[in-house]
Formats: C-alpha cells, structure tokens, sequence
C-alpha cells in the first residue's frame, strides 16, 4: 500500500511541476506577412522584455496567414498580433478580445491606421484608373491579408467592379514583397499590398519609388504614405477566450511602459502601445465582401 502512494505522489508532483512549468510559459502569437524569420527578428525583443518584465516566459511564435485561426481556435497561443480582419474573424469565431493596439513608427510620425495600395509599373499608360484594370491581371498578398487584399477588394467592389469577374486574372503572391516584385517584373500588370510596403522596399534599395503609380490615388495630410482605400485601424493584440483577464492586464501594462527609443520599440518598428481601438468598420468590411466570419 505504501509503495502504491508513493508512486502516486510521485506521479502528482511531477504533473504538478510539468504544469506549473506550463503556466509559466506565454505564447506569443505574431502572423509572420513577411515569413517567420523576419517576424522573429522584429518580435524577439519584445518577447524579451516581456519575460523580464513578468517573470515567465514569453515566447513569440510566428504564424503564417493559414495558420492563424487553427492556433486561436485549439488555444496553441495565449496572445496574439494579427492583422485587424483576422482579429474580427477571431473574435466573432473564437470569443478573442482586443486588449491593445499597436502604434507603428514611420517617418518619424506615429500611426494607429493604415490602409492599401494599388499599384502597376509607372510606364504603363493603359492603367490610370480602376476601370482600366478590367481585363487585366492583378495581384494581392492572400485572401486573408487586410492591407493586401481585403482593402483593395473593398475599393475595387464599391467601383461597381468584380474583380474575380472583370480583371483577366487574380493571383495570389503571399508576401507582399512578392507582389510588389511581380508588378515590377511584369509577371502581373497591376497589384496592391498594405500601406507602407513601397516604402519600406525603396529605403532598402528593392524598388525606387518612382518606377510605380498609385491607383485610385488618396490624401491625408497626417498619413505619410501612398494609398488608394480607406484607411482602417492598426492591428490589434487580443488574447484567447481561454487567457485570464489578471494576465492579460499584466501584459498590457508592461507593453504601455515601452517608450519610442527602447529596444523593443526600434526592432518592431513601433512607437508603443495603446488603448485597443474601434475595430467595427472591419466588421463591415468583412460583412460587405461575405469574408472572414462572415463568409458564405
């Protein structure tokens, strides 16, 4: 009999360890647009500083657009950092709650928007307008990529044009650098990624800015960028249905003390961290285009 209880007792303890090691691990999820190595070298920093900050730890796991919902959805990670319409879709599926937004940094202005770009090579006269994309080829990042697809969709539609109907093709390129590269090479005749990607390229030597012309062309004086859609609310951090309300203001909290000049800022590129926003007008989108939660 003694022997069988200490079997068992040996058995608890150990399970209990097992668990609480287990409870003191976070994931971090962060959709990886860009691949997971860059998605690593932005975020790792942060995860850092989270581990310190918390005293558990916090690992950052890159998640490609495909594998988003699948790891929200079996609670494979306590947090993530998606784009603003696979959070919708989150949570109106999966019970996800907004607990931050992101406040990106470029050109030396704090942004909590973005929006898309369409775009084709800047020698090609028989493209000037969204109507002149009827009969052409064109590509987007994914269907589930907000910036580099959803936007330009939107758009597209609210012109009285299909673009599964009306264009010659639609193809999709996976990362955004990809389609921006295929426009250029004329694989494709026109395009559209996020707000920031042309950019971002040109200041790495990729592309030159003047070698691509914006369609469908917006203004704001606040937003340094070029685009051609609304504008929508940066992405938001959101936590599981199945993450603590305690854990998640912990988390919050010590995201809100990063300042502009830490680290952890300058690698993700960020300014800090706020207040979620209204993230309804992406509801609306998703409903508008039956995509998301709310497809057909």
């Amino acid at each position: 009999m003694k022997k069988h209880l200490s079997v068992f007792f040996v058995m608890f303890f150990f399970l209990f360890a097992c668990s609480a090691q287990a409870g003191d691990r976070i994931k971090f999820g962060v959709l990886a647009k860009n691949g997971p190595a860059k998605a690593l070298k932005k975020w790792s920093a942060t995860g850092e500083y989270l581990t310190t900050k918390l005293g558990k730890t916090v690992e950052i796991v890159p998640l490609d657009f495909d594998k988003v919902n699948p790891a929200i959805e079996a609670n494979e990670v306590d947090f993530f950092l998606i784009n603003s319409s696979m959070f919708v879709t989150a949570k109106v599926k999966f019970g996800a709650t907004a607990i931050a937004t992101m406040i990106n940094s470029r050109q030396g202005q704090a942004l909590d928007s973005f929006g898309g770009v369409i775009i084709t090579p800047t020698y090609n006269d028989s493209i000037n307008s969204l109507a002149d994309v009827k009969g052409k080829t064109f590509m987007a990042v994914k269907k589930s990529s907000f910036g580099g697809w959803q936007m330009a969709y939107k758009t597209i539609k609210d012109a009285g044009i299909d673009p599964f109907t009306d264009f010659a093709k639609v193809e999709f390129g996976g990362k955004h650098d990809n389609v921006v590269f295929a426009v250029q090479n004329e694989t494709v005749e026109a395009g559209t990624v996020r707000t920031d990607t042309l950019e971002r390229m040109a200041a790495n030597g990729d592309i030159a800015m003047e070698d691509f012309k914006t369609i469908n062309k917006q203004s704001q004086a606040d937003f340094p960028f070029v685009y051609s859609t609304t504008l929508y609310p940066e992405w938001p951090l959101a936590k599981t249905a199945a993450t603590s309300d305690a854990l998640a203001g912990e988390i919050v909290a010590a995201l809100k003390q990063i300042k502009k000049e830490d680290p952890e800022a300058k690698k993700a590129k960020i300014i800090g961290w706020a207040d979620p926003l209204d993230y309804a007008p992406v509801e609306e989108l998703q409903k508008a285009l039956a995509v998301g939660a709310f497809a057909r």
